[in-house]
């Protein structure tokens, strides 16, 4: 019962300490592929469909806009926002932001997931590893004993 309780506090400390390493390394690219992807058609329309008020179809709006960088120069730029369309056309509901920190944070939640199950998948053997060396460190050393 002893070997239970170390193995799962070590496997608790190593899932720590590797979701702390996953975790800096997959949710950057989850964020960046959040954003990357954030005004494409699929993510306009699935987003859309949450956001959009009942009988009016999500479309992806495109309009001309600028850029500073960093020195402070004006670039032309495309901006990208949803429209909620009823039946006849007209816009009911424009949104600029909500839709695209929907999708954002849909990507976010994948990312967690992804980092929480690989940080599983090796926190195991990790405490199993952990606890079968402080074992052989805690255990007395069998054998000859040599007295001078």
């Amino acid at each position: 019962m002893k070997d239970t309780g170390t193995t799962a506090i070590s496997g608790c400390l190593i899932w720590f300490l590797l979701i702390s390493i996953v975790g800096s390394c997959v949710m950057p690219v989850f964020f960046i592929a959040g954003s990357l992807s954030s005004f494409s058609d699929f993510a306009i329309k699935t987003t859309g469909g949450w956001t959009c008020p009942e009988g009016t179809t999500p479309e992806s709006y495109t309009y001309p806009t600028t850029s500073t960088d960093e020195y402070g120069n004006s670039h032309p730029a495309t901006g990208y926002a949803l429209h909620c369309v009823d039946a006849s056309g007209a816009v009911v509901k424009e949104d600029l932001v909500l839709y695209a920190f929907i999708w954002i944070g849909i990507f976010a939640m994948i990312g967690l997931i992804l980092t929480g199950v690989i940080c599983f998948v090796f926190a195991v053997p990790g405490g199993m590893l952990v606890t079968k060396l402080l074992n052989k460190l805690k255990s007395p050393r069998s054998g000859p004993r040599h007295s001078s």
